[in-house]
Formats: C-alpha cells, structure tokens, sequence
C-alpha cells in the first residue's frame, strides 16, 4: 500500500536519482559541456542499454544540441549531462562546439556574413 503523504510522481527527484545512479554533474570529458554542445551518435543503441541512453543515440544520429535533446527527452541539463557523460566515456558520443572559431578569437565573420545575406533575402 503506498504512502499518501508521499508523492509517486515518475517525474520528481527520485527518477533523477535512479537515472544517474545518484550523481548530480558530470565528470571527466564531459565538464565542458553546456546547451549549445553538439552531440552526435557514434554506435547503435544495443539490448540492454539504459532507455534513456538508446534515446539520445537515436536522437543524435544527426549533431543536435543538449539544448534541443533535453527539450525532447523532458530532461533537465545537470541529469542529461551526466547520461551524455555516460555515453561519451563509453565512446558511443561525440560532443563538439556548435561552430569552431576560425581564428580562436572570435566567430567566423564569413560565416556571420552569409547568415545575414540569407536574413535579408527572406
């Protein structure tokens, strides 16, 4: 018989918990990670794994940011990171900047040129 004063919500703390074995942040590579990291499949889910393991591998079978895959898996950023984490340690992701620096000093002016042509011509 289950507690009345507890609530059994599957989307509360305690689903969190289980999802990451109790940790709260990633470690390792996956410290630089923030919403605008790409991250993109490297292996096919296997029987087994994690559901929300298979998910983020069918979802990043193109790039797609940790913003876009919390929002379609309902996760928020510290519980994702770390099952991206998960993933990147066993070489199954790869996470990379959204768009790498020409220079390293800053965005790539060409690139910010043609996105304002493509503004302008809509």
């Amino acid at each position: 018989m289950s507690d009345p004063q507890r609530p059994t919500d599957p989307s509360g703390l305690e689903r969190y918990y289980v999802l990451t074995g109790g940790r709260s942040a990633p470690g390792g590579a996956a410290l630089g990670l923030d919403v605008a990291t790409l991250v993109v499949s490297r292996a096919a889910p296997v029987a087994g794994m994690q559901h929300e393991h298979e998910a983020i591998l069918r979802w990043c079978r193109d790039p797609l940011s940790v913003a876009e895959l919390g929002a379609h898996l309902g996760l928020p950023f510290n519980i994702l990171a770390v099952l991206v984490a998960d993933l990147l340690e066993a070489g199954q992701v790869e996470a990379r900047d959204p768009i790498p620096a020409s220079s390293g000093l800053g965005p790539d002016l060409a690139l910010l040129e043609e996105v304002l042509s493509g503004l302008e011509r809509l």
